[in-house]
């Protein structure tokens, strides 16, 4: 299996076999490394959820997913209701017998972030999507996974959730460890009855989300981060492992790490 980014402008023949006949159900798929993961797992012959806020945006996946010889569909979904989750999970299991895989990608953060400058308000907000809004996920699949004696979760959390860092501030560093430890949590429990969950934990990805940071990274430095695709061939690497392969964590950050520049600079090394 290939971790080589992929082209999502057509689906080659020996592109359509590993995932073939498999339910795979994305959050945050409107964007990012959603929209990549949605379409790498598609690409591999995966019918795609495509799950998010933003109807239109999910749409437009869909569309680009079906124009190139995949299978998708939109459904819209706060990830912090709970009740609309399982609907949603109650919904594919109906019409498709089950889920293979959920990848629990939805995740926000907040400008003001700094402990000084988070709100109890933006808090709650933070950690209701980072964390609630993937355990929901995971609580709507678990039980038909159960059913078939498999299946295949992987929770975006982030280097935040490996290393805090005042540029992510408390309620995202904390929300995102909190996702790392629900991912061992779920193999402890649930590798018994064939179900694997991998702690995904990216460094800085060039993706809209960037933009909310109080100082916004410069063109130049996002060229130099990891990409959307970077993450979309992993998960559909993790997808498309054996199922008697767990892949606990994925720790993966940019060559030039901005973390690590920083540091050499505290340091006073010269770059």
């Amino acid at each position: 299996m290939s971790l080589s980014p992929l082209t999502h402008n057509a689906l080659r023949e020996d592109d359509m076999a590993t995932l073939s006949g498999k339910v795979a159900w994305v959050t945050g798929a409107g964007g990012g490394i959603g929209e990549a993961s949605a379409k790498a797992l598609a690409s591999s012959g995966a019918h795609v959820v495509l799950s998010g806020r933003r109807l239109e945006e999910l749409e437009r996946v869909a569309a680009e997913i079906a124009s190139a010889g995949g299978t998708a569909e939109a459904a819209q979904l706060d990830v912090a209701d709970a009740p609309a989750t399982q609907v949603i999970a109650d919904d594919l299991v109906a019409r498709f017998g089950g889920i293979d895989v959920f990848v629990a990608n939805a995740g926000i953060n907040v400008p003001n972030r700094a402990v000084s400058e988070i709100t109890p308000t933006d808090f709650a907000k933070v950690v209701d999507i980072n964390l609630n809004g993937v355990m929901n996920g995971v609580l709507a699949v678990l039980p038909q996974m159960r059913t078939k004696g498999e299946g295949t979760l992987i929770l975006t959390s982030s280097w935040a959730g490996r290393h805090p860092s005042r540029l992510t501030g408390p309620a995202y560093s904390a929300s995102k460890h909190a996702v790392v430890a629900l991912s061992h949590s779920i193999n402890q429990d649930e590798g018994v009855n064939g179900i694997r969950c991998t702690a995904l934990m990216p460094g800085e990805v060039a993706t809209p989300i960037m933009q909310s940071r109080p100082k916004p990274p410069s063109p130049e430095d996002l060229a130099r981060m990891l990409q959307a695709e970077d993450l979309g061939a992993m998960v559909r690497y993790i997808a498309e492992a054996p199922p008697h392969v767990c892949v606990n964590e994925v720790l993966i950050s940019p060559t030039w790490n901005r973390s690590f520049v920083g540091v050499a600079e505290l340091g006073g090394i010269k770059l």
